[in-house]
């Protein structure tokens, strides 16, 4: 039997950057929130981790880029591009803030804290079983199940957010349409290295495999091969073996040291683009638009994406709320659209460095007008203190 509806602003689905995100931004607006997680608290994932310039500059704005770097995430100040043997630096302007690449263990929890601190009811161990809805269809709230409980616990809400990742439970639970699926796909080994961490983001490319190194908290790096999706099944019968294979070939300056590594993987699937929300319901983070991760550009996605999405939420009321969303999936697809193409044209491996040579530079300026929409967005809730 279930237990009495709970009513709230909105639910938000999914405590990873998109959906603390999310909460936090809707929680300092005033809005009644509950967010429900199905993991446990600071629990790992695949991540690149490293943040791009609109993930600084909103981190900056909301009050919660001195954690990260308190926690240890180091300053990367340039970034460089290794084109076989041929290496190009490119340093970062005088006066900007610095970039970094925090472990999730360390982002998802200054992001969860925050949207706690703003008011939002975190649920950690929480499964969603369903959606509710009303006479129209339209989803009025969830269903859900903590873990050590079999009681099903019934929530209402003015607007259910699915921020549960690619696999989306919400997304699928409202049939959410899927307007582009993309064709091309890269697979991934990568470890934490100690002592290969740096200042700068490094990019190696060669025809066919790729690598990179990313200094993150802890003193090390996630240090990463990549290679063609296609290519990645002859690769899990020995992923340690593969992965120092493949980052000898890719970026051969690399030291992994002789001491045994956890190597984990990821074959990839092809990016795509779902509709951004519907009656009752919205999807931020990579259950509304996922683009392959080599080009490591996931977390800014996600924060850039929660704070389009609160503010849509923010300023609409029920009546308008259904052009809110529209505007929102408007200026998400806007600012995705060249970036979605170059890193599906890039995960296909189907190029040689000449090309790459003009490829990668055009995805560096496909990120201003991003960085140029965040900065001009004024503060619509307080900051944190």
């Amino acid at each position: 039997m279930s237990t009495p509806l709970r009513r709230h602003d909105a639910i938000v689905v999914g405590a990873r950057p998109a959906g603390a995100a999310t909460a936090m931004l809707l929680a300092r607006g005033g809005r009644d929130v509950l967010v429900l997680e199905s993991a446990r608290p600071g629990t790992d994932t695949l991540s690149t981790h490293a943040l791009m310039r609109g993930a600084v500059v909103q981190l900056e704005r909301w009050g919660l880029l001195s954690a990260v770097v308190a926690a240890g995430a180091p300053a990367v100040t340039a970034t460089e591009f290794h084109y076989g043997d041929d290496v190009v630096t490119v340093a970062a302007r005088p006066g900007t803030t610095p970039l970094r690449a925090p472990r999730r263990t360390v982002l998802d929890p200054i992001l969860t804290d925050a949207a706690r601190a703003a008011g939002a009811h975190v649920v950690f161990g929480a499964r969603v079983t369903g959606l509710l809805r009303d006479g129209r269809g339209t989803v009025t709230g969830v269903e859900y199940v903590e873990r050590g409980t079999r009681a099903p616990v019934r929530a209402h809400a003015a607007v259910v957010v699915g921020a549960d990742g690619r696999r989306s439970t919400v997304a699928e639970a409202v049939a959410a349409p899927l307007e582009h699926v993309g064709e091309a796909s890269s697979g991934v080994l990568y470890s934490y290295v100690p002592g290969v961490g740096t200042d700068r983001y490094r990019w190696h490319y060669r025809p066919g495999r790729t690598a990179g190194v990313i200094p993150t908290t802890g003193g090390e790096a996630c240090v990463w091969a990549g290679v063609p999706t296609a290519r990645f099944d002859a690769l899990r019968g020995d992923l340690e073996g593969a992965y120092r294979a493949l980052v000898t070939e890719a970026a051969p300056d690399v030291e992994l040291g002789p001491g045994p590594l956890r190597v984990r993987g990821f074959p990839g699937v092809p990016g795509f683009v779902r509709r951004a929300g519907g009656p009752g319901w919205a999807l931020v983070g990579d259950a509304g638009y996922f683009k392959d991760p080599l080009t490591a550009h996931g977390i800014t996605d996600a924060l850039r994406d929660a704070e389009l999405l609160a503010r849509a939420l923010l300023g609409s009321s029920e009546r308008t709320r259904p052009a809110a969303l529209r505007d929102y999936q408007d200026t998400r697809d806007r600012l995705s659209a060249d970036l979605a193409a170059l890193t599906e044209r890039i995960a296909s491996y189907r190029w040689d460095l000449a090309e790459l040579r003009e490829l990668l530079p055009a995805l560096s300026r496909a990120m201003r007008p991003e960085v140029e929409t965040l900065r001009a967005l004024h503060d619509p809730v307080p900051a944190a203190a």
